[in-house]
């Protein structure tokens, strides 16, 4: 096993409004670099990487405290499932069966509902692996929960590598038929969380295709050519430049690398500090967003203010509302069968 800087440090972190207790883990690679997460959502609070100059910053956004998690979090660094994004209605047709789902965002279904993955405790263990330090965080979700069925068995491993990535490996199993789309909500601010908006950013996403959508933000089942649209991502564009046509992206891409293979899908730059943030995914769809949802002024971590377009989320999974769209990859998982994904958030710097 590597030699690691530190231990895994474990901390408390605060009650649930429920009484539930919920700690912090942090991980040190052999670099400099730390991550610190909580197994409330299986999210992640921290991840500290140094610019150009060696100088290191916090670059997630997120909160000091468990109770702003709770009440004020736009998923900042959550585990979202059973099933991430929009789903209309909270209606889907399985097997003969139609399930109606809890209508957290009416009138549609947003990430998982409510008591979704974001919003409970998980099991969290600490583990030593020939990447990096790493915790592996593990739920049961019940028969019915939010609507879903048959119960699901999630497992999450984050892992800060000794490559200076985050890595991100999801299973679950089932013993029912039923839609399973897990994906990592970071916001990520390059030049630091809460130094301003990210719209100096630089983004490529690999990806020919997108899915429109209509004015509820739910896919219309195309999956369109970006070519000739201010959506097209795949020379790298100042975000910025975009954003008078845009508003600002929330957008998901059905990526040019759909084989299952681990494969680099997207890049973003920061060229103030140098920061470079690679993504590499087995699933299907890449999802961008670039915090237009956001609120104007909201108070983070250590006091900083975090504005609208004050973090961008690179999100891996499938394409959202797959479940009524029949030309879109499947997201269902059935009995007997493992739904694995790898996201791989890799960072660098550019002199």
């Amino acid at each position: 096993m590597p030699a690691y800087r530190t231990p895994i440090e474990k901390q408390p972190f605060g009650f649930t409004a429920d009484g539930s207790s919920v700690d912090r883990y942090t991980l040190r690679n052999n670099n400099g670099p730390s991550v610190s997460l909580v197994n409330f959502g299986a999210t992640v609070t921290e991840l500290h990487l140094p610019d150009r100059k060696g100088d290191f910053d916090d670059v997630v956004l997120g909160f000091d405290n468990l109770a702003q998690y709770e009440t004020q979090s736009p998923y900042f660094g959550s585990t979202v499932g059973r099933v991430a994004f929009r789903i209309p209605g909270g209606r889907f047709d399985l097997d003969g069966r139609t399930y109606q789902l809890e209508l957290n965002r009416a009138p549609h279904h947003l990430h998982g509902g409510t008591k979704g993955l974001s919003w409970v405790v998980w099991q969290a263990e600490p583990l030593d692996t020939p990447d990096g330090p790493a915790v592996r965080c593990t739920y049961h979700s019940p028969d019915g929960d939010q609507g879903y069925p048959g119960n699901l068995d999630v497992a999450v491993v984050h892992t800060l590598t000794n490559r200076n990535e985050l890595k991100i490996d999801y299973t679950a199993t089932t013993d029912r038929a039923t839609p399973v789309n897990l994906t990592h909500h970071g916001y990520f601010n390059l030049a630091g969380a809460g130094c301003g908006d990210v719209l100096d950013h630089v983004v490529w996403i690999d990806a020919d295709h997108y899915t429109p959508t209509d004015d509820s933000l739910t896919p219309t089942g195309e999956i369109a050519p970006v070519a000739d649209t201010v959506f097209d991502l795949t020379k790298p564009v100042r975000i910025g430049q975009r954003q008078a046509q845009t508003g600002g992206f929330d957008l998901a891409y059905l990526h040019n690398h759909t084989g299952g293979s681990l494969e680099l899908v997207a890049r973003v730059e920061e060229p103030s500090s140098g920061r470079v943030l690679e993504v590499l995914s087995t699933a299907p769809a890449v999802i961008f967003y670039t915090g237009k949802w956001m609120p104007e002024r909201m108070e983070g971590k250590r006091g900083r203010i975090y504005e609208k377009f004050g973090g961008l989320c690179v999100e891996t999974g499938h394409l959202p509302d797959s479940v009524h769209h029949e030309n879109f990859p499947s997201m269902i998982l059935r009995p007997g069968q493992i739904y694995r994904q790898t996201c791989v958030y890799r960072f660098s710097t550019k002199s």
